[in-house]
């Protein structure tokens, strides 16, 4: 998954990965996030403070995926 810090400051999660500014990118799993957000990797790599709201969201936005897979097993 793509975050980018866009130029007015903002971070956010960037689906299409096109946006402009500022890309980092972290595998698709809560270790991963969990370990970036304890290491300030994405605060490095994106060059800014990364709030702790947007670490719960991406937390959420993975957990709400898990389990629509598990729903939909198509």
């Amino acid at each position: 998954m793509r975050l980018v810090r866009r130029p007015d400051g903002v971070i956010m999660s960037d689906p299409t990965g096109k946006m402009n500014g500022r890309g980092a990118y972290l595998c698709h799993s809560e270790a991963c996030i969990l370990n970036a957000q304890k290491r300030k990797n994405l605060e490095r790599s994106l060059k800014a403070t990364v709030p702790p709201d947007l670490y719960e969201s991406l937390l959420a936005e993975i957990r709400d995926s898990a389990l629509e897979d598990k729903n939909n097993p198509n």
